[in-house]
């Protein structure tokens, strides 16, 4: 991966819908060269996917909290997965160092169905409990990865 990857990559994070002619005029590639360096960067792994970014006040998941987890005593990576991704409100979920074994990101309509999510993540029997904050407004968001 060069510098030009690079910015072709950064041009696909700020406009993924962006053509090639446009990346091109940018990076100073033709349209072709930048999807043949598209193309190399998807079935390298380097590009992983497209995706859609839709406000959460329209699609009707604006409740968001972040969650410490805590769990009893030692819980594989695997099984929180396990445990995490039944729960399609966790919209993210990492481990962490700290005391919490886990720090989750989840997204809900209201207020009722975050409730019901932590519930359905407290009742994991390797859960000893939860420690939650609310979101009342984002200040910064930015997608890197």
């Amino acid at each position: 991966m060069d510098n030009l990857d690079r910015n072709i990559i950064d041009l696909l994070r700020e406009n993924s819908r962006a053509s090639y002619g446009d990346i091109g005029s940018r990076v100073g590639l033709s349209a072709s060269a930048v999807k043949r360096r598209i193309d190399r960067l998807v079935v390298d792994g380097v590009i992983r996917g497209f995706t859609v970014n839709v406000d959460p006040t329209i699609d009707g998941m604006s409740t968001e909290a972040y969650v410490e987890l805590f769990c009893r005593g030692t819980v594989s990576p695997s099984e929180l997965q396990r445990i995490l991704s039944a729960v399609p409100e966790v919209a993210e979920a990492c481990t962490v160092s700290g005391s919490a074994d886990a720090i989750l990101r989840i997204r809900s309509r209201d207020i009722p169905s975050l409730e019901a999510a932590l519930e359905r993540v407290r009742v994991a029997p390797s859960v000893d409990h939860t420690r939650s904050a609310i979101v009342l407004s984002r200040l910064v968001h930015r997608e890197i990865e």
